[in-house]
């Protein structure tokens, strides 16, 4: 069959070179490939380890045999996708369609030809390794944004327990977060204010909720004097129910 070069770039001593290339690594990944038997996969784990059974090994010695049977069809993948590779150039070369850009239709330059042989691209329209679905794990999509399940913020009329206050209420009993990493690092000192949506009722949505107790028949109201509880009562928000912190005087009348 005659071949073509249809890159002018390419000499034909060039040509040559890359040809012969890649028919070595031609003949050295099929005889590689047969001499192990395709790294040894056509054997079950039970002859490869020269036991009748393996289900009296210990659970260390299986995982290591269940490692190197998947580094074997790693191996094997990457021999094999390699040796498509270089049969596919060799089909090039023959159709007179070697050596030159699938996506431009520019002439590769030699040294990329030497250094990748089975190259269809040039250097400026290598198309990315993996599609872009892959790039980053899966899981990120379910979990993107933070909560993004069980935060109940954005739906209308919602004021119940979810996720981000389950998160908030943990939070609040400390992390290894810093005021270095806040969003605002110039404008945050305190460790409470680097807390998703400090300022946010956690666990309750109206403030009295937070300080007012009874008993499990709703009678014998009781006051807890917490933060909230103070700040409601400076803000002149108290009912009337509602008994400010006694004072120093009241407490030794």
């Amino acid at each position: 069959m005659t071949e073509h070069q249809p890159n002018p770039t390419l000499t034909r001593d060039q040509f040559q070179q890359l040809k012969s290339k890649l028919q070595e690594e031609q003949a050295w990944l099929q005889q590689h490939l047969n001499e192990n038997e395709h790294f040894g996969l056509g054997d079950s784990v039970r002859v490869q380890t020269g036991e009748l059974s393996t289900n009296d090994n210990h659970p260390a010695d299986m995982a290591t045999e269940m490692f190197e049977r998947s580094k074997d069809i790693a191996l094997l993948e990457n021999a094999e996708r390699h040796l498509t590779g270089v049969n596919e150039a060799l089909e090039r070369m023959a159709a007179g369609e070697y050596g030159t850009c699938r996506t431009c239709g520019a002439a590769i330059d030699f040294e990329r030809l030497q250094a990748v042989p089975t190259t269809m691209y040039c250097v400026e329209h290598v198309p990315h390794p993996a599609p872009e679905p892959l790039e980053r794990p899966v899981e990120e999509q379910f979990l993107n944004p933070p909560f993004g399940r069980t935060s109940m913020d954005d739906q209308p009329d919602q004021n119940g327990f979810d996720g981000e206050d389950a998160w908030q209420i943990l939070e609040s009993y400390g992390s290894s977060t810093s005021p270095a990493y806040a969003e605002n690092p110039n404008e945050s000192d305190s460790y409470n204010e680097i807390e998703i949506e400090a300022d946010e009722n956690a666990g309750y949505v109206e403030a009295f909720e937070s300080f007012v107790a009874t008993d499990i028949y709703g009678q014998a109201v009781t006051v807890v004097r917490n933060g909230t509880y103070r700040n409601y009562m400076r803000n002149g928000e108290g009912y009337g129910l509602l008994e400010p912190d006694p004072t120093e005087e009241d407490r030794y009348e």
